[in-house]
């Protein structure tokens, strides 16, 4: 199972990407097993040299009890501290942030989030996109 942010490469040009661990509860990891997280509006950024997400919402399990999660919370994402410092750097510079990109399981079960680095798009750069992601469809309609 793979969730992907797809409005996070129309809005943004990424230069670095990392693969950052999550704190999860429970119920949280089997809402995400079904599909049930959106990305609009999440974002990261750091706080006492930790990296964490804010604005990621994750529905609540349909068959959680009154141990269920919050739907929208801070969680934090797990980095060495080698990786957040230079990105801590980068991040400084005007223009930058870091959007989540995708969230997946590895074959160990583990929830893993993938994080780029990126800076907003301009107006014409985003038409630009959208002119080359026409242009492949038709090409690949010819193909066929």
């Amino acid at each position: 199972m793979e969730l992907k942010n797809r409005s996070a490469y129309f809005e943004y040009h990424f230069d670095d990407k990392l693969v950052a661990g999550m704190v999860l509860v429970g119920t949280e990891v089997k809402s995400i097993r079904e599909g049930k997280v959106s990305f609009s509006d999440a974002y990261c950024f750091f706080h006492k040299g930790e990296l964490w997400i804010k604005g990621l919402h994750i529905a609540e399990y349909r068959l959680g009890t009154a141990n269920n999660h919050m739907a929208v919370h801070d969680r934090k994402l797990l980095l060495n501290k080698r990786e957040i410092k230079k990105w801590e750097t980068k991040l400084k510079e005007k223009g930058y942030t870091i959007v989540p990109l995708r969230i997946y399981f590895t074959e160990k079960g583990l929830a893993k989030m993938e994080i780029g680095l990126g800076k907003g798009k301009k107006l014409h750069d985003k038409r630009e996109t959208i002119k080359n992601r026409d242009a492949e469809r038709e090409m690949k309609r010819y193909i066929k």
